[in-house]
């Protein structure tokens, strides 16, 4: 038989199947010969008090052979010669599972990537880092997998409502992925194998006849009588389909400013800037274990901070323990910053971005734009931070203290980021209501976690990339745009959506949407 149990042991322990399978015996009260293995359910650690506990969920086979952990897989089709195509434009995560579900549908898609494909985007991604240069077509944001490939492969989501998490936990444990992320309270892939699993992806839906075209910028949409016939790319090509997925992530500005020339509605959408906050990870260890030095059989220490401080909500985004501060611009002339982590988590330092959230009456010497008012505050903080900064993607920063007393710090301590950071007075590049906040904010999580408010902590400007400021309204029912039938926003550029999995999974959905409208059965 299977029985579900709970059990919480020490670090070194949970490490032990041996000793996991002990406990097991004891928690159950039977002899051990009678366990034939185990299946962990969720993995999570309790680090609340002075001592740091794994807590384990298992469904443990007794008295019968053991069987390993069901999965779920794609079941895709054949669809070189499917009689409905569709364009996906984007092959971030919301593209990609787009992509998938349209194939098991029997419909084509046609993937259209503006950026390069993983090995060649590499080169791209190099030269921003050793020569601060940025090409506005392949960078972090753009290129194969999006700016998923370098957000760190977090998995875990608040929006487990809106698809089926655990489906797409599994694909990507199809394509690659550990099992563990089917389990880990937290679960995350990490940079260094994202791309693996990306380019995996592109394989199978090449596999069964879709397409995915890299270096094809979309520069028009091709509407008449209110419908959506194709697009036009950056060649002067014409590509016709029954619909267009617009999943092109929370950076494609020119996309908005496409929809917004040709009168078709969008909306401004509360969203949230700020800096990138940097500790040495062994401070955040003694901090969030208690402890002088870190376990070994503990992971390195993460946190999550949340503060209100004049009515303005700020909070740690994209906390990335043993991590690296990457450049995230997508033009010249602006500094955007985001963090990530390899698998191993085993850098020396921690980094977080640390937001505020900006809502229309943040926006106000920008409100001629109309909805495009939050995207041309992003773009006009970006330049700042690049001139305070001196260029080449250097990027502005002072000292924690040093930051929330005004004072320009005379030397900064090492930091990750490797085009490099200058001290500079960030009052310069940050509005001012954020400023204030943040400066309030970090005082207070100083007092939440010891340690944390330090000088031996840097802060770099900008992280200013949270989310889309812009959101593209679409029907509640058929998901396509309001005045065009066959357009169907997706994902986090068009606003509905925030990370991996929320945007994996609203590509599904929209992927079932069309199926749906183009009388496709749905399975």
């Amino acid at each position: 038989m299977q029985q579900q149990i709970s059990i919480k042991l020490l670090p070194s322990e949970a490490a032990s199947a041996s000793i996991v399978t002990d406990y097991i015996a004891q928690s159950l009260a039977v002899n051990r010969n009678r366990i034939s293995g185990y299946n962990l359910l969720k993995r999570s650690i309790d680090a609340r008090g002075k001592q740091a506990w794994i807590h384990l969920t298992l469904i443990v086979f007794l008295d019968e052979p053991y069987r390993q952990r069901p999965t779920t897989k794609l079941e895709l089709k054949e669809v070189s010669k499917a009689n409905k195509k569709v364009i996906v434009i984007g092959a971030g995560p919301a593209g990609l599972f787009a992509a998938l579900r349209l194939i098991e549908l029997g419909i084509k898609p046609i993937v259209l990537e503006r950026g390069k494909d993983i090995r060649a985007r590499r080169r791209d991604l190099a030269t921003m880092n050793k020569e601060g240069i940025v090409n506005p077509e392949s960078n972090y944001c753009f290129g194969e997998g999006g700016a998923g490939t370098y957000s760190d492969g977090k998995l875990y989501t608040r929006s487990s409502k809106r698809g089926d998490l655990n489906r797409i936990l599994n694909v990507l444990v199809q394509f690659g992925a550990e099992e563990k992320i089917l389990y880990e309270a937290h679960p995350h892939i990490g940079t260094n194998k994202l791309p693996h699993i990306i380019t995996a992806m592109r394989e199978g839906i090449i596999h069964y006849g879709g397409k995915v075209l890299f270096e094809h910028k979309v520069v028009d949409l091709l509407i008449k009588n209110e419908e959506l016939k194709g697009i036009k790319t950056g060649d002067g090509n014409t590509i016709n389909a029954d619909a267009v997925i617009v999943a092109t992530g929370h950076s494609a500005r020119d996309i908005f400013q496409l929809l917004h020339d040709k009168k078709l509605a969008i909306e401004f959408k509360p969203f949230a800037l700020g800096v990138r906050i940097e500790h040495p990870q062994a401070l955040i260890d003694q901090s969030q274990y208690h402890c002088s030095v870190r376990d070994k059989y503990l992971p390195p220490a993460s946190y999550s901070l949340v503060q209100q401080v004049d009515g303005k909500g700020v909070f740690s985004f994209c906390m990335c323990p043993g991590g690296i501060i990457a450049p995230a611009a997508t033009a010249p002339n602006e500094v955007v910053i985001n963090g990530w982590s390899p698998s191993k988590r085993n850098n020396p330092y921690a980094n977080s971005g640390i937001v505020v959230t900006i809502e229309e009456k943040d926006i106000q010497p920008f409100k001629k734009q109309g909805p495009l008012a939050g995207m041309y505050l992003q773009q006009s903080i970006e330049q700042k931070a690049f001139t305070a900064g001196g260029g080449k993607l250097v990027a502005p920063a002072q000292r924690l203290i040093d930051f929330t007393k005004n004072i320009i710090s005379s030397k900064l301590p090492d930091c990750s980021y490797l085009p490099g950071i200058h001290s500079a007075d960030l009052r310069t590049v940050l509005p001012q209501q954020v400023h204030q906040a943040l400066q309030g904010a970090f005082k207070e999580f100083g007092k939440k976690m010891k340690g944390y408010y330090t000088n031996d902590a840097v802060v770099v400007a900008t992280e200013s990339r949270t989310s889309s400021p812009v959101r593209i309204p679409r029907d509640n029912v058929t998901l396509q745009h309001p005045q065009v039938r066959n357009l169907y926003p997706c994902g986090e550029g068009a606003g509905y959506a925030g990370g991996i999995v929320s945007a994996a999974m609203d590509g599904e959905r929209i992927a079932n949407a069309i199926a749906q409208q183009i009388q496709t059965t749905v399975h």
